[in-house]
């Protein structure tokens, strides 16, 4: 209570004014840059709100999924703003673990959100979830290397153009590689390739009745054309790279292309980072004929969850750090390159934007490419691109990736790392209930 004196009748009293009430927004995110920069920017947020004080918990993407779903499971309540993947998205909205977002303000503009991403993160019609940056997957290249081996790539390359490419641009005496690509196990890592590629050459997790297929020749023809590859043109020991190591060794200039997440295209071409920034060229993800590209689908977004108490705050926070103006605020005190991609329309009309980002219109293009709702050659029952969004597959797809990563190191057969991946799948499936 704060207190004054005020006077009666000639005599001072003390009158009692109830303060401002204050509101504590516990905010649970990963720990990559976009989202240290908006811990960077919150004092801009309270300033507009000083009723609201924001308290961090960062944490590594692994430890941060593995909280945020016990802690949303288990109703704890122990956070008041979320950041989930659009895998968690339409998953917990199911379930109704998520609070629709439904007053983001006037001036929010959801229409301005590209329409793929905000399909990810909707159900029923409702927003559940407001993205923060999205991703597709595209091609990243060396023009000077292409340039000397005569080659030219096409804007939408074949996976044959990228497999003959990869084998004449190798140079493995001079520590050049054809092509990089992820083989560090994990559903995220070199599931989130494989899945990818696997829907470009007509593979599918499952069939519509929910029985896994990895016995079919499309995984087959997909798991061996990337192990032959990555041995014929890929770095040594690429069963441990993931996303970080690829792109380290993209940038120190020893891969000729890297098929990687879109976001990546702003490192390779910052000087600061990258040896050959001014040499990167930019495609789309391959595909074999089939009408599908080779590209994901990927958002990291801000959710509420169900049962909060702190609702209104809450909304207000995530309005501000996914608004147009928040890109405008990055941009001011960041530079335009560096503001998050992947979210709205207007930033893909914006010519500030358009004019330090060489890889923007291509982004865009790749976003478009990939359907969460129809991922697959044939029919499936699941969403997701690169993932199946059902509770069980983080578990099974990092049982699949192990099997495949032991194929690309050599240590089991192409068609073992299939047979075990089809009985670890058809095992879990099974336990689920989705199958008998």
């Amino acid at each position: 209570m704060k207190q004054f004196l005020g006077a009666v009748c000639g005599a001072s009293v003390l009158l009692a004014v109830p303060a401002m009430a204050e509101t504590t927004l516990t905010i649970a995110t990963v720990n990559n840059g976009d989202m240290i920069r908006m811990q960077g920017l919150t004092a801009e947020f309270t300033k507009k709100n000083p009723d609201i004080t924001v308290k961090w918990v960062t944490l590594e993407e692994n430890v941060l999924r593995q909280r945020v779903t016990t802690d949303i499971a288990t109703k704890g309540g122990q956070f008041d703003v979320l950041t989930i993947g659009t895998y968690e998205v339409p998953i917990w909205a199911k379930k109704g673990w998520l609070v629709p977002l439904a007053n983001l303000g006037a001036d929010y503009d959801v229409a301005d959100l590209l329409p793929k991403i905000k399909d990810a993160v909707s159900a029923d019609g409702k927003l559940y979830a407001a993205p923060f940056y999205g991703e597709s997957s595209m091609v990243m290249y060396r023009t000077d290397l292409f340039d000397k081996a005569g080659l030219k790539m096409p804007e939408k390359p074949t996976w044959d153009f990228v497999i003959d490419a990869a084998k004449k641009l190798t140079d493995k005496s001079a520590g050049t590689y054809g092509i990089c690509l992820r083989g560090k196990a994990g559903w995220g890592e070199n599931m989130a390739f494989l899945s990818a590629m696997a829907n470009s050459y007509g593979a599918r997790w499952f069939d519509e009745k929910w029985e896994p297929q990895f016995n079919t020749p499309e995984w087959k023809a997909t798991l061996t054309t990337y192990v032959n590859l990555m041995k014929d043109a890929g770095p040594p020991g690429a069963s441990s790279n993931g996303f970080n190591e690829n792109l380290a060794l993209f940038n120190a200039g020893k891969c000729a292309m890297w098929i990687d997440a879109t976001v990546a295209a702003s490192f390779v071409t910052n000087p600061k980072d990258s040896k050959v920034a001014d040499k990167v060229g930019f495609a789309l993800a391959p595909n074999t004929g089939l009408g599908k590209n080779a590209n994901w689908l990927w958002a990291w977004n801000l959710a509420i969850p169900a049962g909060s108490k702190k609702t209104e705050a809450a909304e207000k926070f995530i309005a501000w750090a996914t608004s147009k103006d928040y890109t405008k605020l990055v941009a001011a005190k960041e530079g335009w390159a560096n503001v998050p991609p992947g979210t709205r329309t207007s930033l893909y009309q914006n010519p500030d934007y358009l004019k330090v980002a060489p890889f923007a219109k291509l982004t865009l293009a790749s976003i478009d490419a990939a359907d969460p709702n129809k991922p697959t050659v044939k029919p499936v029952p699941y969403v997701g691109v690169q993932y199946a969004a059902i509770p069980e597959f983080q578990g099974i797809g990092t049982q699949v990736g192990q099997q495949f990563s032991a194929a690309l190191a050599g240590s089991m057969t192409v068609d073992a790392a299939l047979t075990a991946a089809q009985s670890v799948t058809e095992r879990e499936m099974k336990r689920a209930g989705y199958i008998k």
